[in-house]
């Protein structure tokens, strides 16, 4: 009796998605051995390439395995398989990667510290013990190293580290976590710490173990430390002394605006913010953003750290310095670190260590330096749990952690490779091609040269890394937006302009790859209209290729222009004259320290001049209500007075101002001028400020409701888009959405992209995307 020989066979097979960087060639290396495969596997410019070969149910159980069983970090998007002539190979090996051909293969985030890395950086048998380098094929740096694809170690700025013979054999070792891990590195030929003072020489641990532990000494001491990371330097201070936070505040010209803080754990976390189950999953997640969380009552830390806020923004240590920083800081009895952005107010993080010691030299009184370069700079993310209208995780900033994870474009994507440039604040820009788009990291506001030139290098890496030409290139309305500026200057290629609030509309849409039609209530500080007046509180109805415009906020004139953003009284000063009449408004008591009577009456003959363009923003109508009440008639950051008019309100408040619906100019308008009435009656009365941002809050979200709901049922649609950056406020958000949902309605929000401008360059490429088709 014979027995059938299995019959051999060979495929190639080609995987898409995330899967450089993230051990996955070891993994195929391990699977092919266990199953008796033949053949090699490989990165090239668009993934992992593999030819196996074997006997027909090996290479069934190949392909059925590679995604259930693919590493954690490991995202695979298209698997494809095609039978080639068998060749008699034998051994199965991982072969160097080809140079040469269209990168298109996503690049991994940078990735927190793993539980075996952190085991082995804590254990002082192990040969990494306080090694602040540490890492794995499933975890540390990534985007932040890379310089180009394949993603190996020759294209990244470990290329000048030479491996010593124990790294090299993890690395080449097949049944080690470490096999192919581009950054591996050890004490004896990795990257190395060094302190050092305000210009830049070497100081001395002075007893201390490591520079890491002086640092933490120093910390401890009152010390002002910039401290080298992952994507740029953050500027370190212990976060429950008054006095320390206060000379960083002065030191780095920021008056106001929050300092995030880094504990040690997430207990060490919850001493300091009430974290509920998503909280703690997002502080705990690979990503490791800053969570906002409100502050815990009693908790030690110095009220300087978030002036005027009832939140606090919150993470954990995320790479293997951090942890060991940290670490040590509770082992001298500190608690939380500040752990805020290394820049002067307004300017990018430093991220280069001469360019550090320069810029921020008045600020820290100390450096740790480390020699590993870093390629790309980039900010903390930053995202806040709200239940709209489940618990549920949005993001705020866009960047380490998630960048440059790749988004899909709806509808086939772009038959064109495109470049969208995003707006003015809080840029980001955004590259694609076919269904895959490239948001960059938080670029931040185009407001001077050093971030102007972050953006143009943004771009041209973008353009390298993934192998994307512009032959069109999408900009903003507003003609003087630095960023719609660069996208005229751009040679040989196609230009389309995307009115602002659509792109907000197209990039909720395009992110949860809904293609219909829907209602958008989009409210945030300013947009340029297709009027030519400055739009900011509209309700559209479109999906990713056009939209009406169905309502808008009442316009009033914004009375000094840009000045007016920065001065919330004059908000206050134009919405009491819109509501007053023909009379002139009185100058409000909660006002009269902080505005000369004669100047207060030059503004309101301001707001009805027609020299002051007309604004339909809810931002200025939130900022105008804060300074109606005395909180914040000036400001230091955008979006304060919201902020502080949002931490003001008081969960047990029951009453509500009304915002009529009117019919204007063929458009559905809000119409708030009795509201502002009354606003300005009870402060007047001493009503307690807590009482009137709660009512403000509940009369915005109803009217948005009823508006939405009216609008839904005269355009047949049955989803409501809510986004712009003053949704970035979770009580008007959460009150909003739960409305729309009790109308009958479903309702969608930004989640994996921010609400404000920070989504602008992908509704931009969406929208450009759905406009082009097939041409």
């Amino acid at each position: 009796m014979s027995v059938a020989t299995e019959a051999t066979t060979r495929v190639r097979v080609r995987v898409q998605g995330t899967v450089q960087g993230v051990g996955f060639r070891p993994y195929v290396y391990r699977l092919a051995e266990e199953l008796t495969l033949a053949g090699f596997v490989l990165n090239d410019a668009h993934g992992v390439v593999i030819e196996a070969e074997g006997g027909e149910r090996a290479i069934e159980r190949l392909l059925a395995r590679l995604g259930p069983e693919a590493p954690p970090l490991a995202v695979l998007e298209r698997v494809s398989s095609e039978p080639l002539p068998a060749t008699g190979e034998r051994g199965f090996r991982i072969r160097e990667s080809p140079r040469g051909g269209v990168a298109d293969a996503p690049v991994t985030p940078d990735i927190a510290t793993c539980e075996d890395c952190l085991r082995e950086l804590l254990d002082p048998a192990d040969r990494r013990y306080r090694y602040p380098f540490t890492n794995c094929t499933n975890c540390g740096p990534r985007f932040t190293i890379v310089r180009g694809v394949p993603y190996d170690r020759p294209l990244t700025t470990m290329s000048g580290f030479a491996m010593c013979s124990r790294c090299r054999a993890e690395y080449d070792d097949p049944s080690d976590r470490r096999f192919h891990a581009q950054p591996n590195a050890c004490p004896e030929c990795g990257p190395a710490l060094a302190l050092a003072g305000a210009g830049g020489t070497p100081v001395a641990a002075d007893g201390a173990r490591d520079a890491v532990e002086a640092t933490a000494r120093a910390l401890l001491a009152g010390a002002i430390v910039a401290v080298k990371g992952v994507g740029g330097f953050h500027l370190a201070c212990r976060a429950d002394d008054e006095r320390v936070v206060s000379t960083l505040r002065a030191r780095k010209h920021r008056e106001d605006k929050p300092f995030a803080l880094m504990a040690g754990s997430l207990e060490a976390a919850g001493e300091l913010v009430v974290l509920g189950a998503e909280e703690r999953a997002q502080l705990a997640s690979r990503q490791r953003p800053i969570v906002l969380a409100p502050r815990r009552p009693g908790a030690a830390v110095a009220g300087a750290v978030a002036p005027h806020s009832a939140e606090l923004g919150v993470m954990l240590p995320y790479s293997p310095l951090h942890h060991l920083l940290l670490g040590d800081f509770a082992d001298q009895g500190g608690t939380a670190l500040v752990m805020t952005s290394g820049n002067v107010s307004d300017e990018p993080i430093a991220f280069r260590d001469e360019e550090a010691v320069r810029r921020l030299g008045e600020i820290a009184d100390l450096f740790l330096l480390h020699d590993r370069p870093i390629e790309t700079r980039t900010d903390d993310s930053v995202v806040r749990v709200v239940s709209a209208p489940v618990p549920r995780g949005v993001t705020l900033r866009r960047s380490r952690g998630y960048v440059p994870g790749s988004l899909r474009l709806p509808g086939g994507g772009s038959a064109r490779p495109l470049l969208a440039c995003g707006s003015q604040l809080k840029n980001t820009f955004c590259v694609a091609k076919g269904e895959r788009a490239w948001v960059g990291h938080h670029v931040g506001d185009l407001s001077n040269y050093e971030t102007l030139r972050s953006f143009t290098e943004g771009i041209e890496h973008f353009q390298r890394l993934f192998a994307v030409t512009p032959e069109v290139v999408v900009h903003d309305l507003h003609p003087e937006y630095l960023s719609t500026k660069y996208a005229l200057e751009r040679d040989d290629v196609e230009l389309i302009g995307v009115q602002h609030h659509h792109a907000h509309l197209a990039a909720c849409l395009a992110e949860h790859g809904v293609p219909g039609h829907a209602v958008g209530a989009i409210f945030d500080g300013s947009g340029y209209g297709t009027d030519g007046t400055v739009w900011g509180g509209e309700l559209l109805c479109g999906d990713g290729s056009r939209f009406d415009r169905i309502g808008t906020l009442w316009p009033v004139r914004l009375p000094g222009a840009e000045r007016a953003i920065r001065e919330p009284w004059r908000m206050a000063c134009a919405w009491l004259t819109a509501a007053a009449g023909e009379d002139e408004p009185a100058l409000p008591p909660a006002l009269a320290p902080h505005v000369d009577r004669r100047l207060w009456g030059q503004i309101a003959r301001l707001s009805r001049s027609p020299a002051s363009p007309l604004t339909s923003s809810v931002g200025r109508l939130f900022d105008a209500v804060a300074a109606l009440c005395g909180v914040c008639p000036r400001v230091s950051y955008e979006g304060q007075a919201a902020i502080e008019l949002e931490a003001a309100c008081d969960p047990g408040e029951g009453g509500s101002y009304e915002i009529e619906l009117v019919e204007r100019g063929g458009l559905m308008t809000f119409d708030p001028r009795a509201a502002i009435r009354a606003v300005a009656a009870d402060a007047a009365s001493g009503t307690a400020v807590a009482a009137i941002a709660t009512r403000f809050h509940r009369a915005v979200a109803d009217a948005t409701v009823a508006a939405c709901a009216r609008a839904a049922s005269r355009t047949s649609a049955e989803l409501v888009v809510l986004s712009g950056g003053v949704f970035q406020n979770r009580r008007l958000l959460e009150a909003t959405a739960k409305g729309v949902v009790q109308a009958g309605l479903r309702v969608l929000v930004p989640e994996r992209l921010p609400a404000n401008d920070g989504g602008i360059s992908y509704g931009q490429a969406a929208v450009a995307a759905a406009r082009l088709g097939g041409r």
